[in-house]
């Protein structure tokens, strides 16, 4: 199983922006603990991250061509902004599940929105960088399926 873990922008800056809200782990950490649980579970990961919206599309066109068994997206701010992410989720047919560090819906009003979460199969916010190892194992049919 192969599995592209994608991350929007600003999340290269994990351990430095926000830390009271996105904690003090750094985006090498965030790697490093999903790479643990990849190769506990037997699966291949790549990561990707971005702060440009069309780099990310690209690189959720490539996980088709990659024959991707599963997309992670935490899109960031382009969650509440983006049509284009949406759509080329929709384009590729992978089981994709959204990640959220924070819960969206406990912050700013703008925050409630997510473009993406129409293509995705799950959904999990608030739970830090656990909730990418959730839906890694998610993906990898471990744990339920419902959004959490």
């Amino acid at each position: 199983m192969y599995i592209v873990v994608l991350n929007g922008p600003n999340l290269n800056m994990l351990g430095i922006r926000q830390p009271e809200i996105y904690g003090h782990e750094t985006y090498e950490d965030l790697k490093a603990m999903i790479q643990q649980e990849a190769d506990n579970l037997g699966v291949r990961v790549s990561f990707f991250q971005s702060n440009h919206e069309g780099a990310l599309v690209d690189a959720i066109q490539q996980a088709y061509f990659d024959k991707a068994d599963g997309i992670i997206i935490n899109p960031g701010a382009y969650t509440h902004t983006s049509i284009a992410l949406l759509d080329a989720v929709k384009a590729v047919r992978i089981p994709t599940v959204e990640v959220h560090i924070s819960d969206p819906d406990t912050r700013e009003e703008f925050r409630h929105t997510s473009y993406i979460r129409a293509a995705c199969t799950a959904t999990i916010r608030g739970h830090g960088l656990a909730g990418y190892v959730e839906a890694l194992r998610l993906l990898c049919g471990t744990q339920a399926s419902a959004p959490i």
